[in-house]
C-alpha cells in the first residue's frame, strides 16, 4: 500500500503538469508603469483564434484587467494586440525495448522506439503592450498551453480564462528602480 501513494502522487502531479500554462514575460525595465491607467486594442488586431474564441479572450481580458483597475478607453494610454498560432507538440514519451549481451561474451544491442500516446496541440498567445503616444512596446508576455480542439464551449471559456489570469498576474511589474 505503501508503494501505491508515491505513484499515485506521481501520477496526478504529471496529469495536472499536462494541463499546465506556461508563461514567459519581458518588460522594458525603464517604463513608468503607474502612466498607463487606460486600454484598448488594435483596430486592425488578428488574434488567430475563431471569432467565437477571440470574443472569450477580449472578455476574460477586460474582465481582470477591470479587476486590477484599468479601463477601457477609447482614447486609451497604450494599446493590447494578441497573435496566436497553435503547433503540434512533439511526442516525448515513448517504450524502449532492448536486447543486448554482457560479460566476456561480445554481444549486440537493438532498441526500439514505439510512441505512445497522441501529439499534443498546443496554443502559443502573444500579449503585446504598446505605448499609444509612443508606438513603442513596453511588455510583453507568451502563454502556450494545450488545447483541445473538441473541447465544450465551456470548457473553451475556463480554458481561455485561466490562461488570461495566469498571463496578466504578473502586469504590471514590480518596479525595480
Amino acid at each position: 500500500m505503501k508503494s501505491i501513494i508515491p505513484f499515485l502522487l506521481l501520477l496526478l502531479l504529471f496529469l495536472a503538469s499536462c494541463s499546465a500554462i506556461r508563461v514567459n514575460y519581458d518588460y522594458d525595465r525603464d517604463t513608468d508603469y503607474t502612466k498607463y491607467t487606460t486600454y484598448n486594442y488594435f483596430s486592425d488586431m488578428d488574434t488567430g483564434l475563431s471569432e467565437l474564441d477571440t470574443r472569450r479572450l477580449l472578455r476574460a481580458i477586460d474582465s481582470t484587467m477591470r479587476g486590477k483597475g484599468f479601463l477601457l478607453s477609447e482614447e486609451p494610454e497604450f494599446l493590447i494586440n494578441i497573435l496566436s498560432s497553435s503547433f503540434r507538440a512533439p511526442r516525448n514519451n515513448s517504450v524502449g525495448v532492448g536486447i543486448g549481451g554482457t560479460g566476456r561474451n561480445v554481444g549486440g544491442g537493438v532498441s526500439i522506439g514505439i510512441p505512445v500516446g497522441a501529439a499534443n496541440v498546443e496554443r502559443e498567445i502573444q500579449f503585446d503592450f504598446v505605448d499609444s503616444q509612443k508606438d513603442e512596446l513596453f511588455w510583453q508576455a507568451i502563454a502556450v498551453s494545450s488545447l483541445r480542439e473538441n473541447s465544450s464551449p465551456s470548457e473553451r471559456e475556463n480554458k481561455i480564462q485561466a490562461l488570461v489570469t495566469k498571463t496578466l498576474e504578473k502586469y504590471p511589474p514590480k518596479s525595480r528602480k
